[in-house]
């Protein structure tokens, strides 16, 4: 392949980590993700590994390591992407530097009345948001670019106003940036998100009743279990946000389609940002999906009504539901949740985290929801999976004897430290920050570093309950010599 250098479009460094990642719109032809690396202004190289596609326009992404020596000074510099450091492009006297990602419109979709814009960095706290009079969208050039007004704020969702007309027609039919403006500031927020017009595309399937949304890091490993279960007992699609896997999910969920499954997952590189994912799921699916499941992929529901029953059926979690669901009906189901502990297991259950894990905490902790989209404010603000609904919908509590959600948070020790890499929620410290140490996120006598406490397979057991294990090997489960097979090994 002839060498050539390419500067990238924007480069921003991934939270707190020495990495960063980089996006290209477009790419050469015929390129190859595997044989690009970062050139850096000082001529120190770092190998240029593919990361994703970020949709509207469609882009290619790297994440790249920064060189040590640059990690000494901020601001840090873009690099330039290249298949050789032979064959350099012109650099201007000045280099741009790296965009911050806790200061960055990074998303933005399009509805028939208006436009949603995703952004860090303007809404710190939980509770307290900047009044939409003080923003204001702009569409292209910061100069001479459109501009229209916010007319939300909360978290990090903003939502603006349509341009009139043909404001932003041209004739080289360029993306156009998008980004907002502090007013009385004279500051633009830095934006990689760009404008897409609003438009309807037909779907060649009918709206699908009930879906499920979550979103994921290294979750290939128990996805077809999840995905088996869910689907036996009602959900009929699931849309995963992958927050920046490397263990090969893509291939996992390629396998499950092939299995006649019906999984897509959307490219959510974004650190930090569960509940604009969230909030960008909702939205993105209204027009596909009429009740939406916010679960985790370790998270299993089920009704001990169930208990009885010889296989699953497609109508088990949909019985959850209202029979009606209109104007001052239910807007939301919230299921009660049991904690798993590791159950004395010291390495990834072979079978799965149903039959894996059998012993929990006794009291139920926290919650999940089935929301009806419809139902969602226009706001779309949530908090912990499930959302703030529109005046005159209400939440329906379903009772543990009805319904509950199976949450196999404290794995094994291998699995379990993962967690300590970040976690995904905006609000919420990550485990390493000796901040909040009563926070209901944390683990008890965890401590802030990702060191295994003694005595952690015993952890978190007050009550064992197989009752979920049983029910799902009798449903999927094939008895061998050396005991059983599940649907989800195959």
């Amino acid at each position: 392949m002839t060498a050539f250098s390419l500067p990238f479009r924007f480069c921003f460094r991934l939270g707190k980590s020495s990495s960063f990642s980089c996006r290209r719109n477009p790419m050469p032809p015929g390129y190859d993700t595997g044989s690009y690396i970062c050139l850096f202004p000082n001529n120190d190289t770092s190998p240029a590994k593919p990361s994703g596609i970020l949709q509207f326009p469609s882009r290619a992404t790297f994440k790249c390591d920064l060189p040590e020596r640059l990690r000494r000074r901020m601001p840090f510099p873009q690099p330039v992407l290249t298949t050789s450091p032979e064959n350099l492009p012109e650099r201007n006297t000045s280099v741009p530097e790296l965009l911050r990602w806790n200061f960055l419109v990074y998303e933005s979709l399009s509805t028939e009345t208006d436009v949603v814009l995703f952004v860090k960095g303007l809404n710190k706290r939980q509770g307290v948001n900047r009044t939409p009079k003080e923003l204001r969208c702009v569409f292209g050039d910061v100069v001479n670019g459109v501009r229209t007004a916010v007319t939300s704020s909360i978290q990090e969702v903003f939502r603006c106003r349509l341009p009139e007309g043909n404001a932003l027609s041209s004739s080289d039919n360029k993306p156009v940036k998008i980004s907002l403006e502090i007013q009385g500031q004279n500051l633009v927020v830095p934006s990689v998100a760009y404008y897409t017009p609003p438009h309807k595309v037909a779907s060649e399937r009918p709206k699908s009743q009930l879906c499920a949304c979550t979103m994921v890091y290294n979750a290939a490993k128990y996805l077809k279990e999840w995905v088996v279960y869910h689907s036996e007992i009602g959900i009929e699609k699931f849309i995963l946000y992958d927050n920046g896997s490397d263990d090969d999910l893509e291939r996992v969920v390629a396998e499950i389609v092939d299995q006649g499954y019906n999984v897509s997952t959307s490219f959510w590189l974004w650190p930090k940002m569960q509940e604009a994912g969230f909030s960008h799921c909702a939205i993105n699916s209204k027009d596909s999906c009429t009740w939406m499941v916010y679960v985790d992929v370790d998270e299993f529901i089920y009704s001990p009504s169930w208990l009885d029953s010889s296989k699953p059926s497609y109508q088990m979690l949909q019985s959850l539901l209202p029979k009606k669901s209109q104007i001052g009906g239910v807007g939301e189901v919230m299921i009660n949740c049991y904690e798993f502990g590791p159950s004395n297991q010291k390495s990834n259950p072979v079978n799965g985290v149903m039959q894996g894990y059998n012993c929990r905490r006794k009291a139920e902790n926290r919650h999940k929801s089935i929301v009806l989209l419809d139902a969602i404010d226009k706001s779309l603000l949530n908090v912990i999976h499930h959302f703030q609904l529109k005046k005159g919908y209400k939440v329906k509590k379903v009772e543990l004897q009805h319904g509950v959600v199976n949450h196999y948070k404290f794995q094994a020790w291998s699995k379990f430290q993962i967690k300590f890499r970040r976690r995904v929620s905006a609000y919420v410290v990550d485990w390493m920050e000796e901040i909040n140490p009563k926070s209901k996120d944390r683990t008890p006598g965890l401590g802030y570093a990702a060191v295994e406490p003694q005595g952690w397979p015993e952890k978190f057991c007050e009550v064992y309950d197989n009752r979920l294990k049983d029910l799902t090997r009798r449903w999927f489960g094939t008895k061998l010599e050396s005991g059983y097979l599940m649907a989800w090994q195959i």
